[in-house]
Order: C-alpha cells, then structure tokens, then sequence
C-alpha cells in the first residue's frame, strides 16, 4: 500500500428538503385547511477516526462527497424523510485544514472519534405551519436550508511514543528493524527510508510506538533533500531518539546540523525531551568512541549512549531511555462527537 500523508477533498452537506403545499379535501370534512407537512434534514458531514489505517491513499481516487439531501415534505402532514449522513473514515492522527492550509478545523487523535464538520441544512416549512387566524388558507412553504461545502486538506501526523531523527545513514532503519517487527528498507546509500515508518517495541513488559522518518541534511527547512514535510510526522512524539553515527566525518556537526532543522521546522520539536546515541559504535574503536562520547555530551548538555543495532550492544540502555522519557501511559479520553461551524 503507498503512503500518502496529504490530499485535498471537496466535501458538501446535504440540503434541506422543500416544505410541501397541501390542504385536506376529504368528503365528511366540512372544512379543510392546510396539511403540508415540513421537509426533511440534509446530512451531515461526518468524520470518524479509526484502527486499522496508516494513510491516505483512498483520497487521491475519491476527491468528492456529498451528503444525502432532505426529502420534500407531503400532504397529510408527512415530514420529508432526513438525508444519510456522510461519515468519512480517516486514519488516527489526521487533521482537517481549511483551503488556505492556515486554519486546523478538526483534529483527530483517538480512535472512535467522531466530529460534524458541516450539518446538513435544515428542512424547510410546509404550508401547514403557515396557518394562523387571519390567514386560513396560506399557500407559502420554505424551501429548506442550503447546504455548506467547502475544499479542505486532510493531512495524517502518525502518532507514535517515540520519533528517530538523524542524518541519512546515522542507523535509524536498522535500529527500528532491530527492536520493532518493521521491515524498513536499509542499503549503504542516503535515503534509503522515503516514507515514515512505524514500529511497536515490546522491552520489559512495556509497548510502545516508535516512528522512523526520512533522514535530514543541511537546509530540509528550504526543501533541501525530501525536505522537512516528514518532520510532522514526530509532532505528537513524546521523545525523540537522535541517532548519530560514529563512523562518520563529523558526527558532532552532525547533531548540530539535525538540531537546527528542528528548530527552523518549529512546532516545539526543539524543546522536545532527546535521547542522543552514537550508532553503529562497532565500526568505530573504543579510544575514538570514548573521545566523540564525551565531546558530544559537553556539547548536548546531557547524557551521550553509545549502541549498535547490527551487534545490539547498547540497545536496551536506549530503549530504557526512551521508557524512561515516555512515562506512565495516560488514560485514554472518551471519544466525543464534536460539530464545527464554518465562519
């Protein structure tokens, strides 16, 4: 299945349907009157987060919904039947945005929740409710309530416990593939992850969600490389794992140069808790490790590991970080239906 984490859609509610013009005429009656009964709701817009889905390729086929609009009312005082409502199902973690991309309309982080973006328009008045004293015999009806459209932006932000960041090549596939059941692709070249991957680790009694995205170069915030636009991706991160690999020209530049795309990104991404480790420390000897450890520490401000996901060496003291860094699981928020009005 591919990935898509973006796609724009045209969604619209359904009318209200007309109120009728009727009047009884029946034989033992002497008089009559108006019995035009009411139209029915259109549907509603309905988006609805749920398990089991990880992109949003199904909306780069289908690129328009409509609700069902309302029935038209009927003699007798029948009321219009109510359109169906149209619920569109989206992975958990997606965002609604507005055409402009400037405004988040709706926010979807559990599974099971439900939000209105649009409410279907409201029925329109048979000529039965028309009638008053003065006036017997109306023949007026409301049309019903137009319904409300709009162009929108879905755009899917995994959610996961625990984010890897690094350069091209600092290890982070090999890491997620060493702890998790995922089968990221790894090659000796840059970029060989084009695609966020996601991965759950099992260690000492504890799951969590740990998410790789593609690796980060020199300028990523002006679209250097693949760019920043995966970097949404570790938003909803609690802590990110910053890999950097020992074996490389400058691994302290390294962690600066990833260090300052977060920061151009923004979204809080720099002040996130960062386990820092120096991967694929069996490609590099224990004097030169032991150097680059404590040049990086002094120059991170923290603590320093050292691991290989190809031996393992250091692998479960940097799960245990991240353990430590995720915390106690918080209880899950009852799932709530929630309408937007557009402005």
């Amino acid at each position: 299945m591919h990935f898509l984490d973006q796609a724009k859609i045209y969604v619209r509610s359904g009318a209200g349907g007309p109120g009728a013009v009727s009047f009884r005429r029946e034989k033992f009656i002497e008089f009559g009157g108006p019995d035009g009964g009411d139209g029915g709701k259109g549907g509603d817009i309905v988006f609805e987060a749920v398990a089991g889905l990880n992109t949003l390729i199904d909306f780069r086929y289908t690129q328009h919904f409509r609700a069902e609009r309302g029935k038209g009312g009927a003699g007798s005082n029948r009321t219009g039947a109510g359109g169906e409502d149209l619920v569109i199902q989206v992975p958990v973690g997606t965002q609604v945005l507005s055409d402009d991309k400037e405004q988040v309309l709706v926010d979807l982080t559990r599974v099971g929740q439900r939000i209105v973006l649009l409410k279907g328009g409201d029925g329109g008045r048979g000529n039965a409710s028309y009638k008053s004293s003065t006036n017997r015999a109306p023949r007026q009806h409301g049309p019903g309530w137009p319904a409300e459209e709009a162009w929108v932006w879905l755009r899917l932000k995994l959610l996961a416990d625990a984010g890897l960041v690094g350069l091209p090549n600092a290890g982070k596939s090999t890491f997620l593939n060493a702890v998790t059941n995922a089968r990221a692709k790894v090659g000796d070249y840059p970029f060989t992850t084009l695609r966020p991957q996601l991965g759950v680790v099992l260690h000492h009694g504890r799951e969590f969600v740990l998410a790789d995205i593609p690796g980060l170069i020199e300028g990523a915030a002006e679209g250097a490389g693949v760019g920043d636009r995966f970097l949404g991706h570790v938003e909803r991160c609690r802590v990110l794992l910053h890999l950097i690999d020992a074996s490389g020209k400058d691994p302290i530049g390294a962690w600066g140069i990833v260090r300052d795309e977060l920061d151009a990104y923004g979204a809080g991404l720099i002040d996130k808790p960062e386990v820092v480790a120096l991967s694929k420390s069996d490609a590099v000897d224990a004097k030169t490790l032991t150097a680059l450890r404590r040049k990086l520490a002094k120059k991170s401000g923290g603590e320093v590991l050292t691991l290989s996901a190809a031996s393992g060496d250091g692998v479960d003291a940097a799960l245990n970080a991240l353990i430590a860094a995720i915390g106690v699981d918080e209880e899950p928020e009852e799932a709530a239906e929630v309408t937007w009005r557009p402005l």
